[in-house]
């Protein structure tokens, strides 16, 4: 059950994009924040969010 739309996923793929950069960015150990950039990048590649299911959010528009 995908629950993330096209937007959506665009969002999630620059978010991933902002985050990754933090690695490079940051020093010492806060550049490994960056690493949070995998969450939204997996979500955005699967098109499931498993914090949408229990709020019942459903961003993608396409008939399953």
């Amino acid at each position: 059950m995908k629950n993330v739309g096209n937007t959506d996923k665009i969002v999630r793929y620059v978010l991933a994009v902002i985050f990754f950069s933090l690695f490079v960015v940051l020093q010492g150990n806060l550049r490994f924040l960056g690493l949070i950039g995998f969450i939204p990048l997996l979500t955005a590649i699967f098109g499931v969010c498993p914090l949408y299911i229990p709020f019942g959010i459903n961003t993608n528009k396409s008939k399953s």
